[in-house]
């Protein structure tokens, strides 16, 4: 096979530390094929809007389908990118967000050969809005990466955040303000955040200005996440909407493959999971209130939660399995244009 793969993000400064770009590079590893970026505001002194992501390459994209059978993108929400239709190869769109309840146009993406959602909310939403080509592809991370290592929960409380902001407004829609208005008010909580070169400093001063440095970790280097979750009870991501985050949060995959149980906001997708099999806690509001709420109830079935966790989290996130489902998909694509 041979596979373009199309990213809307800037090149990130920290690739490692990117669930998406990982993704791609476990699909490339397996399938080949190249990686073009068509997000120019790295190289353009004025902010593009996404309308004209992809012109700019036009005659590389163009060029490159000499040897292409298949396109990939991925995007968090359905975006009509016009560079889209003048591509001449079968196109698969992966949303790596959560689906909104706000209709896309459904032609143009009942265009495509395939688009693939993460989770069964997002794949109900799209089929009902007539999108018979949504197919479901669930995440994978190399699980082989992670080792349980039980910490006993005693007097601390200890959470690894992931998912860290890229902009300003997300330290309110990601909770991150929420988390440490909480850690403000319990002296037992204790949070590590994974951060990937992005707004370091203005974390780092908002940490400062609350008095938090001692109780408040922020891990903004390459690190072995395994190593991390070693030294943490649980993983928590949270949002105010589906589309800011990813449905699986890398994250919380993570910390599910090393046994540690998850907290999750109920808007993520992925709250649907951690509730039918019983791996952490779901919280319905991204306030510190709720926050602390969820944290209690966690400490408070830590043991039967932890032993969940163990079961679900090799099992259920495979990287192969991950990579076996788009294997399906890209099949299907090279068999109807054959």
């Amino acid at each position: 096979m041979n596979i373009l793969y199309h990213l809307t993000v800037p090149p990130p400064a920290m690739p490692e530390c990117d669930a998406v770009v990982q993704e791609i590079g476990a699909l490339r590893g397996h399938f080949g094929g190249r990686l073009v970026y068509l997000n120019p505001n790295r190289a353009f002194p004025l902010c593009l809007p996404r309308v004209v992501f992809g012109l700019h390459k036009l005659r590389q994209l163009r060029a490159l389908e000499s040897d292409t059978q298949i396109h990939h993108l991925f995007n968090p929400d359905p975006f009509p990118f016009p560079v889209l239709r003048v591509l001449r190869r079968p196109i698969v769109y992966s949303l790596t967000g959560g689906v909104r309840d706000r209709r896309p146009s459904v032609a143009f993406f009942a265009s495509f050969a395939a688009v693939t959602v993460a989770d069964g909310r997002s794949l109900k939403r799209l089929r009902a809005w007539g999108l018979d080509n949504a197919v479901l592809v669930r995440p994978g991370i190399d699980t082989t990466r992670f080792t349980c290592s039980p910490l006993p929960l005693r007097s601390e409380i200890r959470l690894m955040v992931g998912s860290a902001p890229w902009t300003k407004r997300q330290f309110r829609s990601k909770g991150i303000e929420a988390l440490l208005a909480a850690a403000r008010q319990v002296d037992h909580l204790r949070l590590v955040f994974l951060w990937r070169g992005v707004l370091a400093e203005e974390m780092e001063r908002r940490v400062r200005r609350l008095g938090l440095e001692g109780r408040v970790k922020v891990l903004n280097r390459r690190v072995d996440v395994n190593e991390v979750l070693a030294g943490v009870h649980a993983g928590v991501a949270l949002a105010t909407g589906p589309a800011i985050i990813r449905p699986y949060p890398h994250s919380l995959m993570e910390s599910l493959a090393a046994g540690k149980p998850v907290i999750v906001s109920r808007c993520i997708p992925m709250a649907d999971y951690v509730e039918q099999t019983g791996c952490g806690k779901v919280v319905d509001r991204v306030t510190p209130t709720d926050i602390l709420t969820a944290i209690e109830a966690l400490a408070g079935e830590y043991e039967e939660l932890q032993r969940v966790a163990r079961q679900v989290g090799q099992r259920d996130f495979s990287q192969q399995g991950m990579i076996a489902s788009y294997r399906k998909v890209y099949e299907r694509i090279l068999e109807s244009t054959a």
